[in-house]
């Protein structure tokens, strides 16, 4: 079995915190089965706490959850964006030793991820 890696964008944190199922299973998914990993970029936890206080201390609780710092590498692949959120997710997102495939960004808005180099997963009912 392959590990099935998700980086959550600010608008599937914001999801989450609003108790939205598919996002809800995600995590459950991540918590309980082995295999299953979820990654909250910190820039795009700021965007979703502005969106909705309360939603980076109550996913930065979840044992399921790792919060991505912004190490150098980041901070380089940043600094020619304008959204932080976006740019730091697209980073979270893209092989690493650790994630030979990259992961997948679920996200509540797929339009703002059409024409990026990544692959989603789209949250929205």
């Amino acid at each position: 079995m392959t590990d099935t890696h998700i980086v959550l964008d600010d608008t599937a944190m914001v999801a989450a915190g609003r108790g939205d199922l598919l996002a809800s299973r995600l995590i459950h998914r991540a918590h309980a089965e082995a295999g299953w990993y979820l990654y909250a970029p910190a820039c795009a936890l700021v965007e979703a706490d502005r969106e909705r206080p309360g939603t980076a201390e109550h996913l930065a609780a979840l044992p399921a959850l790792t919060v991505l710092d912004l190490d150098l590498s980041a901070v380089l692949a940043l600094v020619a964006e304008t959204t932080w959120a976006q740019a730091h997710t697209r980073y979270a997102a893209v092989p690493t030793p650790e994630r030979p495939a990259g992961a997948v960004v679920a996200t509540a808005d797929p339009q703002r991820w059409r024409n990026q180099p990544v692959r989603i997963m789209d949250l929205t009912p």
